[in-house]
């Protein structure tokens, strides 16, 4: 038999209070007692209420929807930190809009426009592609992961501090020259203290250090010939010399880890390598790739903690705005496997 419907008339009935107030509790709760509230969450309980989504969300405007917009999905930490902010759901409740933004910023406007015609209550971006001070003028609350942040919350990893346990893993393993490859990261960018931590590391200690800094590309086929590049070119210069090789993340340590087995048969003495992330990859890799690991799933709780607590400030009827953004590092931590000594 098919169950009847509760009703709102059916919810004051049953406590004695008004549709109103009844009402009210589902869309201005802060507006009741906390003892009038409990009566009506009990009363919720005891008739097995089931909410009306869509009615609750054209009555108060509050859809419980996050937008989040990443890079691409091609990149092994953008996938497994998708997968982590998207569990938050069952701790928060808030439902997700995900777009990529492929690192264009034209695009990515036009996903924004989107997102705001769904009147999201916040957004979470991994892409650095718009200026965080053109995030903060769209008035939601705005969490960024790994980007720049100056006018808009975040939660990012220590890179600095990951800068210099790979180069610190890498000195200890006896190299004769430690290579960082990466992109040509701005100041502004969280990842560029993972280029300022190795190269400290490697002036403290006199240790002979290049940087290849370039746009190794997101797609396998870019990321293979770029890396292909680059083994001939550090052949030829240190061709006898063990070298010490610090990937910008797992995804590319593994296309160099591939290519050196492809073209050797083995991964040769005279190469370590070290990634960065802890994304599944660095361990189903063909041999376990050592990795300085961002703790992906507290940086995905932690960001949803920030901006949930920005969201729920906003419904209350005297909300207090954030004065500042709210910052949080998140230390890193070294994993050893395989491919270093």
């Amino acid at each position: 038999m098919k169950t009847k419907k509760v009703t709102f008339a059916d919810i004051a009935k049953y406590t004695g209070f008004s549709k109103t107030t009844i009402s009210r509790y589902f869309n201005d709760p802060d507006s009741l007692t906390l003892e009038n509230q409990q009566k009506i969450a009990d009363a919720l309980d005891a008739l097995d209420y089931k909410e009306n989504k869509v009615g609750r969300i054209l009555a108060s405007g509050r859809t419980e929807f996050i937008g989040l917009i990443i890079p691409n999905l091609y990149m092994h930490y953008y996938s497994e930190m998708l997968n982590q902010i998207l569990a938050t759901y069952e701790t928060y409740g808030y439902k997700f809009l995900v777009f990529a933004g492929n690192e264009k910023a034209d695009v990515e406007r036009k996903y924004i426009e989107e997102l705001m015609a769904y009147n999201i209550e916040g957004m979470i971006v991994l892409s650095p592609t718009i200026p965080s001070d053109e995030l903060a003028s769209y008035n939601v609350p705005v969490v960024g992961i790994e980007r720049e942040d100056r006018y808009i919350s975040s939660v990012n990893t220590d890179n600095y501090m990951g800068g210099v346990q790979a180069a610190s893993l890498l000195r200890k393993s006896d190299c004769d020259i430690l290579i960082h490859v990466n992109g040509n990261i701005p100041d502004t960018s969280p990842a560029s203290g993972r280029i300022k931590g190795f190269v400290d590391v490697c002036e403290e200690y006199n240790v002979p250090y290049e940087l290849i800094l370039t746009h190794l590309g997101n797609t396998f086929e870019k990321n293979r010939n770029k890396i292909e590049e680059i083994v001939a070119l550090l052949e030829k210069k240190y061709p006898d010399k063990k070298k010490g090789i610090f990937m910008p993340n797992d995804t590319h340590a593994n296309v160099l880890l591939n290519y050196l087995f492809q073209k050797y048969g083995k991964l040769p003495e005279t190469y370590q390598i070290i990634g960065f992330d802890n994304s599944p990859i660095s361990r189903e890799a063909v041999i376990p790739t050592s990795t300085v690991g961002q703790q992906i799933s507290l940086i995905a709780n932690e960001a949803m903690k920030i901006l949930s607590d920005q969201m729920e400030e906003r419904k209350k009827r005297r909300p207090a705005p954030l004065k500042e953004p709210v910052h949080k590092i998140i230390p890193p931590i070294l994993i050893r496997r395989e491919t270093t000594a």
